[in-house]
């Protein structure tokens, strides 16, 4: 069986454009949350990518149709846990903080803490793809890389977990600090 690297968050942060970048391969992407419906998987070097639908709001799909997708989330991350060699948690860098204010302001958990400690504690290996890195002002990138290492519960400064956090822009093309995490994986893979 072949290992996967699965690209996983929230709607609408870029897994798609990113999964376009890591393969080449075409899938349908969309300025709306919730174009991806299933999981698309394409065979690069001997290695899947599997771009999974997004979670949390979706154009014109139900509370119920919400929960529905995140449950087929988290089935197939348990049904294919054995076989994953990296899940990327990718998330939209620029807008994470303010979302993560809102929901720790009414009391509940953050829809990407509680993927990232989902994936931790099933004993993945786990990457952030921090996407959308061109939003921001270059002096303060440091200090957001910085505060959402924090929210992940690892410590900062965010440049120790470089084995662990890539600051990309998928729409840009830039995403040569996911594709080094990934290669360093793919060795460890092949020794």
């Amino acid at each position: 069986m072949s290992k996967e690297i699965v690209l996983v968050g929230r709607s609408n942060v870029g897994k798609s454009t990113l999964f376009w970048e890591l393969t080449g391969k075409k899938v349908k992407v969309g300025r709306r949350p919730g174009i991806t419906q299933h999981p698309f998987k394409a065979l690069v070097g001997g290695v899947y990518y599997v771009d999974m639908p997004g979670y949390g709001f979706m154009f014109k799909a139900s509370k119920v149709n919400q929960e529905k997708t995140k449950d087929l989330i988290v089935e197939y991350l348990e049904k294919h846990g054995r076989d994953i060699l990296l899940a990327v948690q990718v998330i939209d860098a620029a807008s994470f903080l303010d979302i993560a204010d809102r929901w720790e302001g009414r009391g509940e958990v953050p829809f990407e803490v509680e993927l990232w400690e989902f994936l931790c504690d099933m004993g993945l290996d786990v990457v952030l793809a921090a996407n959308k890195v061109d939003r921001i002002a270059k002096l303060d990138l440091d200090n957001a890389l910085d505060l959402i290492c924090e929210r992940l519960g690892m410590l900062p400064p965010w440049r120790q977990w470089i084995d662990r956090v890539a600051p990309i822009s998928a729409k840009r093309g830039q995403i040569e600090p996911l594709r080094t995490i990934i290669a360093g994986r793919l060795a460890r893979m092949t020794q």
